[in-house]
C-alpha cells in the first residue's frame, strides 16, 4: 500500500515536471498529470529495457520524465482533436 503511495506522488511530481518542461495549454488536472507522470515511468523503464540497461532496469528520474513528456505529446494531440 505504502509503494502504491509514493508511486503516485512521484507520478504527481514527474508529470508536473513534463508540464513545466512542454509549456502549454494542458487538459486535465491534478489527476491526469499525476496519471500521465506515473505511466510515464513506466514507458521510461520499457524503453530502458528495450536499450538494453538489463532487465531489472527500473527508470531514472530522467527516463521517466522523458516518457511522461512523450505521453503529454500524445495526450495534447488527442484532446486537441476532440476540441476541435
Amino acid at each position: 500500500m505504502f509503494d502504491l503511495i509514493k508511486f503516485a506522488i512521484a507520478g504527481l511530481i514527474i508529470g508536473a515536471i513534463a508540464k513545466l518542461v512542454m509549456p502549454g495549454r494542458d487538459p486535465g488536472g491534478i489527476i491526469v498529470t499525476a496519471i500521465i507522470g506515473m505511466i510515464g515511468a513506466l514507458v521510461g523503464t520499457f524503453a530502458g529495457r528495450f536499450l538494453g540497461f538489463g532487465a531489472r532496469y527500473e527508470a531514472g528520474w530522467i527516463m521517466s520524465i522523458l516518457g511522461a513528456i512523450l505521453l503529454l505529446a500524445i495526450y495534447r494531440m488527442i484532446a486537441g482533436r476532440r476540441s476541435d
